[in-house]
């Protein structure tokens, strides 16, 4: 009778494993989740913008951020005299780039090496040139001659191209030209402003308001496959496509009342991403793609010049704040 039960216990025992064993290989009939954007940007890795390029991403073992961040500096706090300032990602090496206190600097952006800056300055009525800036040199070198009221200018992943913005008394334009300059040409089908390259430099992703209100767009440098990405309320205009080429920062809302967007690449899963009451504006991702930079009042709000450089994880979370002046600094690009 006790070998029956044994012998019984040792059935029982295998057909339960069996069973476990089958049930572990039948393919699951559940249809698969839509993924959390969230849940994505943390484990996402982030890739160089372009594995050509000669470009080294630095990348920080302990999470912290590096490279940086070129801005608009209203040090004279007056409009006509604005300049071009940088700092490093952690707050320290603030200074001052361009010298001429009688002109309005604007719209600058780290080069791909993250040896320049490029920006846009007032020349004479109706005429601003793009200029190019040497961080360690000082040296700055005019990249057009009259070609009209130019601005957002930006250089491409393989450092070849410039992107930016003609304006003239009808319409927006977006341009290209070679990084020296030469070879102006118009991207046909391009009407808008704020320019940033995918980073595989295949596409142009601008603000416009071609179909009525403001929204995102991207475009192939040829003019061909235009698409409308955004559907967010209010979108104003300067935003930013990660290194990886899976999200789009953006920021939208009425005036003083601006936030913080992240997007899927298609601009689908849109979400909010800064912490509200700061007018948040201007967003850009870090060349490792896992911080954000952007403009807020903060701890100034209402203060016309009080919005400072902050930077936030991708996730939102560690909201830092970089510059502490009492004049407003604005229009971060963050580069290595």
């Amino acid at each position: 009778m006790n070998l029956y039960r044994t012998n019984k216990r040792k059935v029982l025992i295998f057909l339960v494993g069996l069973i476990f064993i089958l049930a572990c290989n039948l393919p699951s009939t559940a249809s698969s989740p839509t993924p959390d954007l969230f849940a994505t940007l943390s484990a996402a890795t982030p890739l160089s913008a372009d594995s050509t390029a000669e470009v080294v991403v630095p990348v920080s073992p302990d999470g912290e951020p590096l490279g940086q961040i070129a801005f608009t500096c209203q040090v004279f706090k007056v409009t006509a005299s604005n300049q071009i300032c940088i700092i490093n990602a952690d707050g320290t090496g603030f200074r001052r780039l361009t010298v001429d206190n009688t002109k309005q600097h604007y719209y600058p952006s780290v080069a791909p090496d993250g040896k320049s800056v490029i920006y846009a300055a007032f020349r004479e009525p109706n005429i601003y040139e793009i200029y190019e800036v040497d961080i360690v040199s000082g040296v700055i070198t005019q990249l057009t001659d009259r070609f009209g009221n130019l601005n957002g200018p930006e250089i491409s992943p393989d450092g070849s191209t410039i992107v930016f913005k003609l304006s003239t008394a009808n319409s927006n334009e977006l341009w290209l030209m070679d990084r020296d300059g030469s070879n102006p040409r118009r991207i046909p089908n391009a009407s808008g402003w704020d320019p940033t390259w995918s980073p595989d430099g295949s596409m142009i992703l601008f603000a416009s308001d071609m179909e009525g209100a403001i929204q995102l767009f991207r475009i192939r440098l040829d003019g061909s496959d235009l698409q409308k990405i955004s559907s967010l309320p209010a979108i104003r205009g300067r935003s930013d496509w990660s290194p990886d080429g899976q999200f789009i920062v953006t920021y939208s809302g009425q005036p003083w009342n601006r936030d913080i967007y992240i997007m899927n690449a298609d601009g689908s899963n849109a979400k909010m991403l800064s912490v509200t009451g700061g007018n948040s504006q201007g967003p850009s991702f870090s060349p490792d793609g896992q911080w954000v930079a952007f403009t807020s009042y903060f701890d100034n709000y209402g203060d016309d010049h009080g919005c400072e450089i902050y930077i936030m994880r991708i996730d939102g979370s560690d909201t830092r704040r970089l510059t502490n002046n009492d004049y407003c600094d604005f229009q971060p690009r963050w580069g290595p």
